[in-house]
């Protein structure tokens, strides 16, 4: 199993910028596609962004292309999400997940998550 821990959230004004990142243990880091998903309260855990293993493909959710960027460094265990041009609406939990898998035409978590880390927008 692989291990992950979320960092890097906090509060930000609407219009500024985070990094967050993920960093993996384990022996099958670098083997799958991982993905950050968010959730915010009283609402359905949502998909944001995923990479392939190589880090040749990369997927966003609509309501992030154009602002967020994931990116991963296998070498160094670690996936990465750069947030620019935050919103109130991106406040959210954020988790990143091991394994991010298609199915029926949406990406899915399929491995394991990490604890989160909290990401609040002020407007």
């Amino acid at each position: 199993q692989v291990q992950l821990v979320e960092s890097g959230g906090g509060l930000v004004q609407a219009g500024g910028s985070l990094r967050l990142s993920c960093a993996a243990s384990g022996r099958t880091f670098g083997s799958y596609a991982m993905g950050w998903f968010r959730q915010a309260p009283g609402k359905e855990r949502e998909f944001v962004a995923a990479i392939s293993r190589s880090g040749s493909s990369i997927y966003y959710a609509e309501s992030v292309k154009d602002r967020f960027t994931i990116s991963r460094d296998n070498a160094k265990n670690t996936v990465y999400l750069q947030m620019n041009s935050l919103k109130p609406e991106d406040t959210a939990v954020y988790y990143c997940n091991s394994n991010v898998v298609l199915r029926a035409n949406s990406l899915s978590p399929d491995g394991s998550w990490g604890q989160g880390t909290q990401v609040t927008v002020s407007s």
